[in-house]
């Protein structure tokens, strides 16, 4: 957005002082795609970014993400290219903690506005079990679970849509401030957007209120802020990176976990291999299915968008649950 770069930055350095959001810089591609646009160039790490950009932004942004459609979010490595990109844009958009090389291009770019999701909300430290699980400390004890193993802030917010709602609100507000001329549209959005997390609340509150187990299994630990929303406890096979492998006792406390508390489904994710998820399943004679942890929609996502994909989520935990 080449023509009001002059007059966003000073508002971008008020925005970000005034929200805590720091001051991020972004690393973009040369292309004009990216930035240098009309419109209020956005860059965002990786697809729960760029979808609150464009539901809060609307008409009045371009946005581009460093993480392609099929990627890894973990593994991004940013390029020269992408560096360039995050040099025109008018504001990046990240979750710090998820993505180091996404953290590190920000922080050293020049990009106008940095917002940082990962301030906008509270993270919390999660291990590889999360949420109130009905075994007592001493089964825990007998069992060799280590409640910190693999534990650190988990930057999986967007997967409980209140927490979502609170980033969206913030993200709102900083589009406000750095780009005042469209501020009205993006606070309207940005209501829009947080009322529509609020119904996807109420449907996760409603569908899983009343199931015959409250234990599920995952390939690693994206789901802790879902879990504790809505009274779940999810067990996972690793931690909190995806490419972490389990040990044989851990796999072996699963088996035994899913026989106590009737757990019917192993779930693995689109976007990771799913070896481990299917031999843990095989061993203790168990189903397997997806549960998405939303880092990015391609053709084998169950939806086409962020709603969608999450209700396929709903659907996906109401049948392994046993809801009734």
């Amino acid at each position: 957005m080449n023509v009001r770069r002059r007059h966003i930055s000073g508002i971008a350095v008020t925005a970000a002082a005034a929200l805590g959001l720091g001051t991020l810089s972004a690393c973009a591609g040369d292309s004009a795609a990216a930035g240098n646009t009309d419109k209020f160039d956005v860059v965002a790490s990786f697809y729960p970014m760029a979808f609150l950009a464009e539901q809060v932004g609307g008409d009045h942004v371009n946005v581009t993400s460093l993480t392609e459609p099929g990627q890894e979010p973990h593994d991004l490595e940013i390029s020269a290219k992408q560096r360039a990109q995050l040099e025109e844009t008018d504001a990046a958009l990240f979750l710090k903690g998820l993505q180091p090389s996404a953290d590190e291009a920000i922080a050293q770019s020049g990009a106008e506005t940095k917002i940082d999701a990962a301030t906008l909300t509270a993270l919390e430290e999660h291990g590889s079990e999360v949420g109130g699980h009905e075994r007592s400390e001493d089964e825990h004890a007998e069992h060799g679970h280590d409640h910190g193993e693999e534990g650190g802030k988990d930057p999986h917010i967007w997967l409980d849509p209140v927490k979502y709602a609170e980033v969206a609100e913030g993200v709102g507000k900083a589009f406000e401030k750095a780009d005042p001329d469209h501020a009205a549209d993006y606070k309207k959005n940005t209501e829009a957007l947080v009322a529509k997390l609020g119904g996807l609340n109420t449907k996760f509150e409603t569908g899983l209120k009343d199931t015959k187990t409250k234990v599920f299994i995952t390939t690693h630990s994206a789901f802790g802020y879902l879990a504790e929303r809505y009274g779940l406890t999810e067990e996972a096979i690793s931690g909190l990176s995806p490419e972490s492998e389990p040990s044989g006792a851990r796999v072996k406390e699963l088996e035994k976990m899913a026989k106590a508390d009737g757990v019917s489904t192993v779930f693995y994710e689109t976007l990771v291999s799913d070896k481990t998820a299917k031999t843990v399943a095989k061993d203790a004679n168990l189903r397997t299915d997806v549960l998405d942890p939303i880092e990015g929609i391609t053709d084998k996502s169950r939806g086409d968008d962020y709603f969608q994909v999450m209700e396929a989520n709903l659907k996906a935990l109401r049948t392994a649950l046993g809801a009734k």
